[in-house]
């Protein structure tokens, strides 16, 4: 909920055309568009620069949003230092399946942790472009969304008072867990949420990858994930119930599942490690509609989730940012708002093709598991037909790369 603003005239009151709400993928890019126009913009983050420079999130990243990032100058040390994947592999009923995705496209995937992505956006922006970003704010509020004049408040860490910004637009980047969704009203804001009923143990193991590509192991047992992050590093899933305690998962159980999940026929056995990271998700999916209320624009997470089934999260966050950066520049610098008008219409186009194939995914993911011989049978069969019928096959690689001419 919008609430009244604080006296423009306070001695603690600031101007800045863009108040942006949170230091994500998201936020960052918004502001280092934002930056690079000359147009001023002040990033609030409750969290601590160092937390977010290091904070494990994703690390697949599509081509598209690289050329996104390349374009704005935001790619340099990504483009240096990122993999490059070609191909993924299934494994099921004890045998191994290449898909080389990039033979059917021309596209390939980036992998990149989000920290590494993080860390070079908050540099360009607060460095090198001389942003104002404001780490460890609390208690962020909105003010007078609904009118041409509104403002962001927060108490300042090291004062402990109330800091008010007025500005032309809010930029509601802050995550799931932020709160600017909730400044939304109540009568106009529908979200549209889906539960898998279904968990992932979220794993870093401190060991080499065991493959040169992401693995998806498909199992009766659950599905596993292996996905690279580093040399040094890999990402790990394990199917598990919602819900369940990562203190359940000892590192022998762990590492006892995945040997099982991952296994098939001339595999190469997996290279163990200390686990650095347990955690349990929940896998549900949300959208926020509107996205768009008065002088408030959401993106990323704070306007949609996408489970991390089909490594869209980041993507999407990025998606909006190039949107959303390049509609404000054009307003505040030349007086068009037809970016602005055509934002929530343009994200949600992509929003909710990237979460109709992530449920899809799902289905082919999970369905093993579910101790339903008719989805066992019909889930081995769309298996199957990724790797007997060319058709089948195109339209898979394109949505797995997010490559589609249009949305």
């Amino acid at each position: 909920m919008t609430l009244p603003s604080p006296h423009p005239n306070s001695p603690s009151a600031h101007r800045s055309p863009v108040v942006v709400v949170g230091a994500g993928p998201a936020g960052l890019t918004i502001g280092n568009v934002l930056r690079a126009a000359d147009v001023d913009c002040v990033v609030l983050e409750t969290e601590s620069r160092q937390f977010i420079e290091t904070r494990p999130r994703a690390g697949v990243i599509e081509e598209w949003a690289v050329r996104g990032l390349q374009q704005r100058g935001l790619a340099g040390n990504l483009l240096a230092r990122a993999q490059v994947h070609t191909e993924c592999e299934f494994r099921f009923g004890g045998e191994r399946y290449r898909f080389a995705y990039s033979d059917l496209t021309d596209h390939h995937h980036y992998v990149y942790p989000q920290p590494l992505l993080v860390t070079d956006l908050v540099r360009e922006y607060a460095d090198v472009r001389g942003g104002d970003i404001r780490f460890g704010v609390r208690d962020v509020r909105l003010h007078d969304l609904d009118s041409d004049r509104p403002s962001a408040s927060y108490l300042c860490p090291e004062t402990g008072q109330r800091q008010v910004i007025h500005c032309d637009f809010v930029a509601g980047c802050d995550g799931a867990r932020g709160m600017t969704r909730d400044a939304l009203p109540a009568q106009q804001a529908r979200i549209a949420r889906h539960d898998y009923g279904i968990g992932w143990l979220a794993l870093l193991a401190e060991a080499p990858p065991s493959a040169d590509c992401v693995v998806f192991g498909i199992h009766p047992r659950g599905f596993a994930g292996h996905m690279a992050r580093s040399p040094e590093v890999t990402r790990y899933y394990l199917q598990c119930p919602p819900g369940d305690d990562p203190e359940n998962w000892t590192h022998d159980r762990v590492w006892t599942e995945l040997r099982a999940r991952l296994g098939a026929s001339g595999a190469p056995p997996l290279t163990e490690g200390r686990l650095i990271e347990k955690r349990v998700l929940d896998m549900h999916d949300y959208v926020v509609e509107p996205l768009v209320s008065g002088r408030l624009f959401l993106a990323g997470d704070a306007a949609h989730l996408v489970a991390p089934i089909a490594a869209k999260g980041m993507n999407l966050a990025l998606y909006d940012a190039f949107l959303l950066g390049d509609a404000l520049v054009a307003h505040l610098t030349k007086g068009d708002g037809a970016g602005l008008d055509g934002y929530a219409r343009a994200c949600l186009r992509r929003v909710w093709d990237y979460q109709e194939f992530s449920q899809w995914l799902s289905d082919i993911y999970h369905g093993p598991a579910s101790d339903d011989p008719f989805v066992t049978g019909t889930t081995l069969a769309r298996l199957r037909r990724l790797f007997t019928s060319p058709a089948a096959a195109r339209s898979f690689a394109e949505q797995y790369l997010g490559a589609a001419d249009a949305y």
